[in-house]
């Protein structure tokens, strides 16, 4: 639930596609706005929708700007990020499909994916059984694998979404933070990988 994770969603899946042969590439969940329990206010919905409206015009996702985060709305991105965690557990090929599809049904679709039903549903149309993911999903164990990201993201250095960091050995190196150009990003991931000359 990261509005400019949604817009780099397009580089990511190349980079994925570009590098499958080269490269293993885990998703690790950053924890954007995990536990809030706070109705967002006005001025906080019109915050928002300002960085909605520019990551569509840089990277010309798309979003619902109508009705879009209604009154009321908890912008709690742990559910969200548990759906994916959760999925992982069972089936790891549905971890990239699920979150960009939690990506969509959110900023696309206007869909709440802080609700567990609603992200059943999603992970149920790629093939999740929906009764064991909703089981799984409440479970200690969803909850602390999620916090286990967080942390991981945390102890990477990343402050900033979205984040690319390459991992050679036990040496990390941050390929990209933010929403930059795929040249710039495919440029930097090949620097890594020539050899030492």
């Amino acid at each position: 639930m990261c509005s400019w994770c949604w817009g780099f969603s397009p580089a990511i899946e190349t980079l994925r596609d570009q590098y499958r042969d080269r490269l293993k590439i885990a998703l690790v969940l950053g924890g954007l706005r995990p536990g809030e329990t706070t109705p967002m206010t006005a001025s906080g919905r019109e915050d928002i929708l300002h960085h909605w409206r520019q990551v569509h015009e840089r990277t010309g996702q798309p979003f619902r700007f109508d009705n879009a985060l209604p009154d009321g709305f908890v912008y709690d991105t742990e559910p969200a990020s548990r759906a994916v965690v959760t999925v992982g557990g069972t089936d790891p090929a549905l971890i990239f499909p699920l979150f960009k599809t939690i990506q969509n049904a959110f900023y696309a679709e206007g869909r709440d994916v802080t609700q567990a039903g609603v992200l059943a549903d999603l992970a149920a149309e790629l093939g999740a059984d929906k009764d064991a993911f909703l089981q799984a999903f409440d479970s200690d164990a969803a909850r602390a694998r999620t916090q286990a990201h967080f942390r991981q993201a945390r102890q990477a250095g990343v402050r900033g979404f979205p984040a690319l960091i390459l991992q050679q050995d036990t040496q990390l190196h941050s390929v990209s933070n933010g929403c930059l150009p795929l040249d710039t990003v495919r440029a930097a991931i090949d620097s890594y990988l020539q050899p030492a000359v």
